[in-house]
C-alpha cells in the first residue's frame, strides 16, 4: 500500500477508533525507539514474518529522518545464503535488553518458544510492543499492544509488494493486521501532530505524500 492509499484509508476511517488507536500505538513506538534507545527488533509469530512492516518502517525512517525507526528483522528460521540484514535469527532476542525495543507481530498464536524469548527480553529490560490478533499471553507481556480483526486465510506474506485493501471494504469489515501495520508505520514516521480534519488539510497531506513517492529511498528488503 502506498502513502496516498494510506491517506485515503485514513479519510474513510475518520471518526472511528482506528485512527486514534494506530496513532497512539505509533506514538508508543516512537517513544520507545527514541535516539537514546538501543534499536528496534521486529519479529513475527511462528508462521508469520512481518516483511512488509519491516520495509515500510525502513522507508519511514529514511523519509522522516528518524533512523531509529529502521528495524532489525528477527526471523524464526534463517535460510542458508540469506543476506546479512535478513540473517538475524531468534538468538538475537536472547541478547535484547535495556534500551532496546521488541515489536512482535503475530496474527495468530505466537507459540510458546517465542513467548518465552519475549518474556526473557522484557525481564532483561527491553520494551515489548505487540501488534496481534488478541493473544492473551502476548498481551500480558507487552508494555503496549494493538489488536486487529482476525486475518483472512491468505497464507504467509513474503518479500515483495502487497496490494492495498479497498478503503470502502475496510471501513465496512474492520481492519486486518496487514492494514493496521500500514497505518502504524505511516503514523510512526510523521514529524508533527495530526492536522485538524478538513478537505483543505487532507488535500495538502495527499499532495505532500505524492511528492515523497516520486523519490523513494532505495529499498533494503
Amino acid at each position: 500500500m502506498d502513502a496516498v492509499r494510506v491517506a485515503l484509508l485514513r479519510e474513510v476511517l475518520a471518526g472511528t477508533e482506528w485512527i486514534q488507536s494506530t496513532r497512539r500505538f505509533a506514538g508508543s513506538l516512537r517513544t520507545a525507539v527514541a535516539p537514546h534507545g538501543g534499536g528496534l527488533l521486529l519479529v513475527g509469530g511462528t508462521d508469520y514474518e512481518p516483511w512488509h512492516l519491516a520495509a515500510h518502517l525502513d522507508d519511514e525512517a529514511a523519509w522522516s529522518g528518524l533512523p531509529e525507526l529502521s528495524p532489525t528483522l528477527v526471523r524464526q528460521r534463517v535460510p542458508a545464503g540469506a543476506p546479512a540484514h535478513l540473517a538475524v535469527g531468534p538468538g538475537r532476542l536472547a541478547a535484547a535488553g535495556r534500551g532496546e525495543t521488541l515489536l512482535v507481530v503475530a496474527p495468530g498464536q505466537p507459540g510458546a518458544e517465542l513467548l518465552e524469548r519475549v518474556h526473557d527480553a522484557r525481564r532483561n529490560g527491553a520494551t515489548v510492543l505487540a501488534l496481534d490478533g488478541g493473544d492473551r499471553d502476548l498481551h500480558a507481556l507487552a508494555h503496549d499492544a494493538l489488536t486487529a480483526s482476525p486475518p483472512p486465510p491468505d497464507g504467509t506474506p513474503g518479500p515483495g509488494p502487497a496490494p492495498g485493501p479497498d478503503p470502502e471494504d475496510v471501513a465496512a469489515q474492520g481492519l486486518d493486521l496487514d492494514t493496521v501495520q500500514h497505518l502504524v508505520s505511516a503514523a510512526a514516521g510523521e514529524n508533527s501532530l495530526p492536522a485538524p480534519r478538513g478537505r483543505r488539510r487532507f488535500r495538502d497531506r495527499l499532495a505532500r505524500l505524492a511528492d515523497e513517492l516520486t523519490a523513494p529511498p532505495p529499498p533494503r528488503w
